[in-house]
Parts: C-alpha cells; structure tokens; sequence
C-alpha cells in the first residue's frame, strides 16, 4: 500500500514567498511490517550481502558482555504483540496471560556473553538498506553504486561519553553474485531500542523547509509574529515548526532539525559544509506533528507510530550527515 502525505495545512510559500529559495526535497520512507528480501529496499531487512565478503563488526573498545539477548528482544515484541491483539474476554482488557507474564519476567539484563573482552569483534546490526532506483533523494556514494547499506553498533559506548557508532556502505547489487544467507547478528544489545523489526518502505517525496532557526533573521521574525507566542498557542493550531516546514519520522534528504539543541555547524574535514543524508526516526508522528500522518494510517494510526521499534533518544532522531564532495570523508551525526 502506498502511502500519502496530506496536503499541507497552509501554503506556507503563499505566506512567505521568500521562503522558496528555502526549499528541498525529502524522501519519507514509510516503514511499515513486513518481509523484505535482500533485493529490497528495506529497514532492519536482510541485505545484499556477499557471501565471500567479511560482515561489518566493531572492534571499539567498550562493555559488549553485558545487555539484552536479542531473541529475547524479540520474544518479548512477540509476546506483547499477540497479548494485544487477543480478543479480551468481557470485562477483562487485552494483554498478557499469566505464563506469558512469567516468560517476560524471566527474560531480563545480563551478562549474558562472558565469553566476550572489550575489543572482541561483534557484528553490527542491519539498519537499513536503499536502492537509488526506491529513494528519489538518495544522493552521495560512488556513481556506479545503486545501493546503500546502513549498519550500526547496538552499545551507545564509543568515543567520549555515550555515541552511537554507524556504519554506511555503497554497493553495486550487480557484483553480487552469491548472498550471504546467515547473516551475523551480536549475542547480545546495550538496548532493545537498537533491534529494528523487519519492514518494507514505502517511499514518498515530499516538499520541506529549512529549520526556523536557520532561515534569515528578517523572515524568522516575520514567521514567528505570524504563529504567534508560543505558550498562547493551541495545540490544534498550525505551526511552522510542527506542520510546515521539516517531515518528520525515516527520511532520506530534505532538511534537519534541531529541536533539542541549538544548529550546529556540521562540516566535513575537508571544510564543504554537509548534508543530511538519512534520518533514522523512533516514530514517524506523534501528537506535535500529527498532521504529517499519512492519509491511509489517520483512521487507526497501525504502524505510523513506531513500526521499526528502533528508540533513539527516547523519542527523537538520529541525523547522517555527508559529504556532498566526496563519499569516501567521514560521516558525522546528529542526535535530536
């Protein structure tokens, strides 16, 4: 099924014709459940990976013994989601039987891999995979290469302080002749929130607009006057921030945002000032922007919420930037 974006609330060009020179493209991904295969463009589906080639693993010195199991990641989403979708008896709500309470009552935190020092080798979890010929917006990456392959570490441990450590690779699906089939994943997780479900994407490109604070200080005034004190506002009313200018939830392109922390200059090692690549979402819409929801999920909200159960800063996202120069430079991320 595809899925649609309303319209707009408000043209919001038509209330500030400056803001055009302000505009881009976006691609939302729409994930949703599903089975996608390795010819797919997908996220947290199997990729295209060849069975001749070395998977991707972290070898950054940090805590990997101790964390979640993730079959039990899954057994518990197995358990909660079946519980939920039981028909409840009369005058019993829905939710988990008293065996299924004591399972998920078993499956708890643990160093469950003491086998494992703190520069072993643990594969990195498949996030995500995207075929240019799926994402109107995915840009960067050798010209000859069709498909990127995003994968990520599942401890917030590296570096100083608590970061995520992601891994992006380009491919052309043409050279792969033979897929790896048993495709490695790490015994265990420093967080549920790093094991995605398997989902099939539904891209759709949409318009959006720069991030208020980073729009000319003369046409940020006009706007902000125009939506009014923020504390005066109604939750109903529109809202550049909330309804007209960035897409929220899995995209590739378009604009960041930088509603947790004040913009940041992101720029590549060479000094090119970079771009947002990829936006890894916990939710595609919540109560702030919900008139971003697709029009096929307003009636029940069934996947728009959060499909991938990925949790990155509880409920915010994760930012890729690149270089528009040159792919081979380091990506840097921002977390909001």
């Amino acid at each position: 099924m595809t899925r649609t974006t309303p319209e707009r609330p408000v043209d919001v060009e038509g209330l500030f014709p400056e803001l055009a020179r302000y505009r881009r493209t976006a691609t939302r991904l729409h994930p949703r459940p599903g089975a996608p295969g390795v010819r797919d463009s997908s996220v947290g589906g199997p990729v295209l990976w060849p069975a001749d080639e070395p998977w991707p693993v972290c070898t950054h010195p940090h805590k990997r013994s101790s964390g979640e199991r993730v079959e039990d990641v899954r057994l518990k989403r197995r358990i909660r989601a079946e519980a939920w979708r039981r028909t409840p008896e009369p005058g019993v709500g829905p939710g988990p039987t008293d065996a299924e309470r004591e399972v998920l009552a078993s499956l708890k935190r643990g160093r469950h891999a003491p086998w494992l020092a703190s520069t072993d080798p643990i594969p990195l979890l498949a996030v995500a995979q995207l075929y240019r010929q799926d994402v109107p917006d995915l840009f960067g990456g050798p010209v000859d290469c069709d498909v990127l392959q995003v994968f990520w570490c599942p401890f917030d441990a590296h570096g100083t302080g608590h970061q995520l450590a992601l891994d992006l690779r380009w491919r052309r699906s043409a050279d792969v002749r033979e897929v790896l089939a048993d495709q490695p994943e790490p015994a265990v997780v420093g967080a549920p929130g790093y094991v995605l479900d398997p989902c099939v994407l539904h891209p759709e490109q949409v318009v959006e607009h720069q991030y208020i604070d980073l729009l000319p200080a003369r046409l940020r005034r006009r706007i902000e006057r125009w939506e009014g004190p923020e504390d005066e506002r109604d939750d109903e009313e529109v809202g550049y921030r909330s309804d007209l200018s960035i897409a929220p939830g899995w995209k590739v392109g378009g604009f960041a945002s930088w509603h947790v922390t004040d913009p940041a200059p992101m720029d590549c090692e060479c000094g090119q000032p970079m771009e947002p690549l990829l936006t890894i979402a916990s939710y595609e819409c919540d109560s702030s922007n919900s008139s971003w929801v697709p029009l096929e999920d307003r009636a029940t909200l069934e996947g728009a919420l959060g499909a991938t159960s990925v949790l990155v800063s509880r409920d915010g996202s994760l930012y890729v930037f690149v270089c528009p120069r040159d792919p081979g430079h380091p990506h840097r991320l921002s977390l909001q």
